[in-house]
């Protein structure tokens, strides 16, 4: 079992989330996800001759990452770094929060545990969580979870102390089971007829995840991190019972997240250490690409994103899911481009308390993902499969 490090007082709000090494908050109990099966990902750095077009202007790229807080930026082509940034006192052994991108690796997970034949999309939550009988869980199945279309009574407010979203936050860094909390979910919609951002179904299907396979969390992440090779002890934020918070609490560095990101761009990637598929190629496949008709791009409400789509998990960034991005609070994103293998991952830690620069931020933010990801070389992997 990895070893959990408990700190007690800090802020413990999302505004005031370290956002970079955020083992060292002190509010927060995290526990370490060991880096076993190392792979160094080679480097060859080129100049990127890139600007930006948003917000009514051109930008520079370094205008761009100034203009988005950015505290990282990584450009992968073939499997090899071409351009790797990092702010003043930050560097490739800094561990950045992922926020939201968590949830993206809690996909690879449910597609681990799918591909295993030890989950269905089709089961039922209650079934292998009865706990959750009575709430709005109850009717619910995994691909409702999944695609965040369980229809629950949810508002996903951080900026409201007192919204369940803010206190299922504050159970990591107090005392409250996180998971007593999610009993008070309630019902809303009809499963599978509206997509609605939460975090709760998030911490829901990681429950189901753990029924299925056994494994808590960070247990199943460590597998997964031994599969990708990737090279750095990542942590992720646990309750005072041990449960994880798998729709935003895994912190790792940037290299690592591009890993994270490189199992999407190419559908048919083996396992670096011993030749298995980390993801069945279907399951990439369906996870990249809009889950529904009303969660392709353009379709979400527009205080989402008016940039991506919603897929399993994952963020498509066009309706074919070539291009697809994990997305985090405050500007994290590993983003991939399934035609070619390029990757990249920015981090950032922009302001939280306007929502207006938050979304000015966001926007401008994926119109680089585009740009940097245009300006690799359009030949396809030789594993790719579109």
């Amino acid at each position: 079992m990895p070893a959990t490090t408990a700190r007690q007082d800090h802020s413990s709000g999302l505004a005031g989330l370290l956002f970079t090494d955020p083992h060292h908050a002190a509010a927060w109990r995290h526990v370490v996800v060991p880096a076993v099966s190392a792979a160094e990902l080679p480097s060859s750095p080129r100049d990127l001759a890139v600007e930006v077009a948003g917000a009514g202007r051109l930008w520079s790229l370094e205008e761009w990452r100034e203009e988005t807080s950015s505290t990282s930026l990584l450009v992968i082509e073939g499997g090899v770094v071409v351009h790797e940034w990092y702010a003043n006192g930050l560097d490739a052994g800094t561990l950045f929060l992922g926020a939201s991108m968590t949830k993206s690796v809690l996909a690879h997970l449910i597609g681990r545990a799918v591909r295993d034949g030890v989950l269905a999309l089709a089961d039922e939550v209650v079934e292998l969580v009865p706990e959750l009988a009575g709430t709005g869980y109850d009717g619910t199945t995994v691909l409702d979870v999944l695609t965040m279309t369980s229809g629950v009574d949810w508002v996903e407010d951080h900026r409201n102390p007192v919204s369940l979203a803010s206190r299922l936050l504050l159970c990591f860094a107090g005392s409250v089971p996180s998971r007593a909390l999610l009993g008070e979910v309630r019902p809303g919609a009809t499963p599978g007829t509206r997509w609605s951002y939460n975090t709760a179904d998030s911490q829901v299907l990681d429950w189901v995840r753990e029924r299925a396979t056994g494994l808590t969390y960070a247990d199943d992440v460590a597998r997964l991190w031994a599969a990708l090779g990737c090279t750095h002890d990542a942590v992720v934020a646990v309750d005072a019972d041990g449960v994880a918070l798998a729709g935003g609490g895994l912190a790792a560095t940037s290299r690592d997240w591009a890993r994270v990101a490189l199992v999407m761009a190419d559908g048919l990637v083996d396992g670096l250490m011993d030749g298995d598929l980390v993801l069945d190629p279907d399951w990439v496949e369906a996870a990249a690409r809009p889950a529904y008709s009303f969660l392709g791009v353009g379709r979400l409400p527009s205080t989402i994103t008016s940039h991506a789509g919603f897929g399993y998990h994952w963020w498509p960034m066009d309706d074919a899911g070539h291009r697809v991005t994990a997305d985090g609070s405050r500007g994290q994103f590993a983003a991939a481009d399934r035609r070619t293998g390029a990757v990249v991952v920015k981090t950032s830690q922009w302001p939280y308390g306007d929502a207006w620069v938050d979304r000015q931020a966001r926007d401008l933010s994926y119109l680089g993902l585009h740009s940097l990801l245009d300006s690799t070389p359009h030949t396809p992997d030789e594993g790719a499969s579109l």
